[in-house]
């Protein structure tokens, strides 16, 4: 017999969509002999649908969508994931559908309520297995975190499933599959079920889900690994009632997945929400420059449009810099010069600052000019602004509000300034798009003459790994001293992290790439007394 996976890209709320999707998926797959198909976590709805969970109406238009995609199913089995209401109960479901009807509802028995996950607020816990028999074989279903913990996987085992059917909507974070195989091998090794695992594949807001469904046999072995990022119909093959060894495509290297990563989380956020294409500030730096680049990757060089506004400040090799890389990737360019309106707001303003001294104050101007000029081509066109700082800039609020953080979408908001290196180079290594020079130059935010960001930072190698310790690992300060960085540099970085978390609360949304981004997953009080000491 067959199995089909559906590593599919369901968008949130598109019932009627997500639906068209999952048939056309199962005629597909009974096209190729598959018996049964199985689709990812929450297909019916997307995931996640957050508070959209908490109303009557919502459960009832999915119930609705799923009793006609019932119908339309025949001559093969296939398994929905849904949010299911019974009474005042709600659940994270996965149904069975044949000859037209719904066979049987498994509700999932684990509840994720960390990092990105809030089901506890939404969902009740469901207790019982659910098994289903195709072609002599019977299965148990489990869905996502299930098989993370023993209960669920156990508990179908003992009612007799002979192989596992898990639905997951398991979010991206690099070295992510490693801990799925690891995890998976655990599962195998309690119940001595084999699995097939099915994975969401696409981007919804600051999450993208990589796909790469595999299947992994009764010995722990991988069988077969599928393509990540990408939409696909995978067929796994049984001979004698086991799984038969497949095509296993290699996992992508850090640098190209969390590229990919980037890629398809602009690309859904842009299409999913109808706008015509973005738009950016092109500085010259290697920020700008690689957003530029993972856009144009993203949406096509016709769906982009560049702007260099230079201030007095701005070196000419950072215009020549720009002008270079937009005929590199064929995008459309303007350059407005922003000293005439920084020299009518300086005027404004004068009155009120005589007698004070050029500050920040000054450099924050030209930053929000910037911004007021990308946010009117914005409402003019339609386009969206991609913002262009980085979690580096993020974590210690080197960043302007209203300013360079001014835009809806924040493409790099969680990548640290030393991957923003090193995706730039490997970038380069398919084809050069970035000039060399962008990579080489010391990072400057150029508002006041002879400025480097280690003027006012510590080294990027230093700060990124304090950030990672304190950010990404929850390392407590004298564990993050231990490991070799001064103590003054790790408590400024601190000190930093705490302060700037207004700013972090009003940047807009971004990929998430790390298994900590400033996302849902961060979730600190602006207003606080407590500062880490030890």
């Amino acid at each position: 017999m067959k199995i089909a996976i559906a590593q599919i890209n369901c968008t949130v709320g598109d019932l009627a969509g997500n639906a068209a999707k999952i048939a056309d998926y199962a005629q597909r797959a009974k096209e190729q002999g598959a018996s049964i198909l199985l689709t990812p976590e929450l297909s019916l709805c997307g995931y996640p649908p957050e508070d959209l969970l908490l109303r009557d109406g919502f459960y009832l238009a999915c119930d609705e969508a799923l009793r006609a995609l019932a119908q339309q199913t025949q001559d093969i089995t296939l398994i929905v994931g849904h949010p299911h209401q019974a009474g005042k109960r709600r659940f994270n479901a996965a149904s069975v559908l044949r000859d037209g009807k719904i066979a049987a509802t498994y509700h999932k028995h684990s509840l994720p309520n960390h990092s990105v996950f809030d089901e506890v607020r939404y969902f009740d816990q469901g207790t019982e297995p659910c098994l289903i028999e195709v072609d002599g074989i019977v299965f148990g279903i489990n869905i996502c975190a299930d098989v993370w913990h023993e209960q669920a996987a156990m508990r179908a085992k003992e009612a007799g499933a002979q192989m596992l059917l898990v639905l997951n909507a398991s979010p991206y974070h690099f070295n992510k599959q490693a801990t799925r195989y690891d995890t998976i091998r655990y599962r195998v090794n309690d119940t001595g079920m084999a699995v097939v695992y099915a994975n969401l594949v696409g981007g919804q807001d600051e999450l993208v889900f990589d796909g790469g469904s595999f299947t992994m046999d009764a010995e722990g072995k991988l069988l077969q690994q599928f393509a990540a990022f990408e939409e696909l119909l995978g067929i796994v093959e049984l001979q004698d009632g086991k799984l038969v060894a497949g095509e296993q495509l290699p996992v992508l290297q850090d640098e190209a997945s969390i590229y990919r990563a980037l890629c398809v989380g602009v690309r859904d956020y842009i299409q999913k929400n109808k706008f015509p294409g973005v738009l950016l500030g092109l500085s010259g730096g290697i920020d700008s420059a690689l957003t530029l680049a993972v856009a144009v990757d993203a949406l096509g060089a016709d769906k982009v449009r560049a702007v260099m506004m230079p201030s007095p400040y701005t070196a000419q090799i950072s215009i020549d810099d720009s002008r270079e890389m937009v005929k590199l990737l064929g995008v459309r360019y303007e350059e407005l010069d922003i000293l005439p309106a920084f020299i009518a707001l300086e005027g404004t303003l004068s009155p009120l600052f005589h007698g004070l001294p050029a500050d920040t104050t000054e450099e924050n101007l030209q930053a929000r000019i910037r911004g007021v000029l990308l946010m009117a081509l914005s409402n003019k066109t339609g386009s969206l602004v991609l913002t262009t700082g980085n979690k580096s800039e993020m974590t210690v609020g080197y960043a302007t509000l209203y300013g360079d953080m001014a835009g809806g979408f924040a493409v790099l908001k969680d990548v640290s300034k030393t991957w923003v290196y090193r995706l730039s180079n490997w970038r380069n290594t398919l084809g050069r798009v970035i000039p060399e020079r962008i990579i080489t130059r010391p990072p400057s935010a150029e508002l006041k003459p002879d400025q480097t960001d280690q003027d006012n930072l510590p080294p990027y190698d230093v700060l990124d790994a304090v950030m990672s310790c304190y950010v990404e690992q929850n390392m407590n300060i004298a564990d993050i001293v231990k490991l070799g960085y001064a103590e003054a540099d790790v408590l400024r970085v601190v000190k930093l992290i705490r302060i700037a978390e207004y700013k972090r609360r009003q940047a807009p949304v971004g990929v998430r790439i790390t298994d900590r981004g400033f996302g849902k997953d961060w979730r600190y009080p602006i207003t606080v007394r407590y500062q880490d000491n030890f």
